[in-house]
């Protein structure tokens, strides 16, 4: 899938999965692009898949419910 595509799905994937509002989804997934964490997706297109999609969507959503100075970063 292209990235904007992966993007579009990690960010459905936090909608359906985690029951955060549609907004506040994007409002994720635009930060955590703002702090590079997809900078390897863009990159490297193997890492575009559902799966790892499902993977990215638990990490963004598990970082922003932790707010005790983690924030979502570049993936390891």
């Amino acid at each position: 899938m292209t990235y904007e595509e992966y993007l579009d799905e990690v960010t459905t994937l936090i909608f359906e999965k985690f029951g955060v509002p549609e907004a506040a989804a994007v409002k994720l997934v635009v930060s955590a692009q703002d702090k590079e964490f997809f900078v390897r997706h863009d990159e490297n297109e193997s890492l575009r898949t559902v799966e790892q999609a499902h993977q990215d969507a638990k990490a963004i959503y598990e970082a922003s419910q932790l707010g005790v100075g983690k924030k979502v970063g570049k993936p390891r």
